[in-house]
């Protein structure tokens, strides 16, 4: 399979871009080599072979959403306010 120049126009079109005629040319070469590497591909064997998505055996690791040390950390803060009155601080009047 090989692409032509008005597929490529019609790609570069559907991409908003704008292709002089070299550019053209250079990217019908280009695409045409990728689908000859695809076309190698194909004829690999592959009989046998798991499918993955990742190569490094990494996982993505998380950990439940929770609060954790809220109830410590206010009352360090309200310990350390110059003035406080059971849970809130108490501050100069604004108005």
């Amino acid at each position: 399979m090989s692409i032509t120049k008005q597929e490529v126009e019609h790609i570069a079109k559907l991409a908003r871009i704008e292709l002089g005629a070299h550019e053209v040319e250079k990217f019908q070469a280009d695409l045409n080599k990728v689908l000859g590497y695809i076309e190698v591909l194909k004829t690999v064997n592959t009989e046998g072979v798991e499918p993955l998505a990742a190569v490094t055996g990494l996982e993505n690791v998380s950990r439940e959403d929770r609060a954790q040390g809220l109830q410590s950390l206010a009352s360090a803060i309200i310990k350390n306010a110059p003035a406080s009155k059971g849970r809130f601080i108490k501050v100069k009047k604004v108005f």
